[in-house]
């Protein structure tokens, strides 16, 4: 039974590549519904992130991630530098 739906398989493999050869196209084509608003770049609509592409949209978030981490890591080490430089001024 399992070698009657292996050939099957095999027979319904063959008929799709030959048939894609014979229509000139390539056998692996990608194509994409469009469902739904379409998608704009995020400068073109700004305030709107679920319309962005989303690719510009893991882009824009992980460098707002980045700025506020590095912004709080600079706030909070500048902090302690100026204490230090206060305790090695001579008197």
């Amino acid at each position: 039974m399992t070698a009657w739906f292996g050939a099957t398989r095999q027979a319904a493999q063959l008929t799709r590549l030959s048939s894609s050869k014979l229509a000139g196209a390539p056998p692996f084509i990608q194509r994409r519904d469009h469902h739904g608003p379409p998608k704009v770049n995020f400068w073109q609509d700004p305030l709107s992130p679920s319309r962005w592409k989303e690719e510009q949209f893991v882009i824009v978030s992980l460098a707002g991630w980045g700025t506020l981490f590095y912004g709080s890591y600079k706030f909070f080490v500048r902090d302690k530098k100026e204490k230090k430089d206060e305790l090695l001024v001579p008197m």
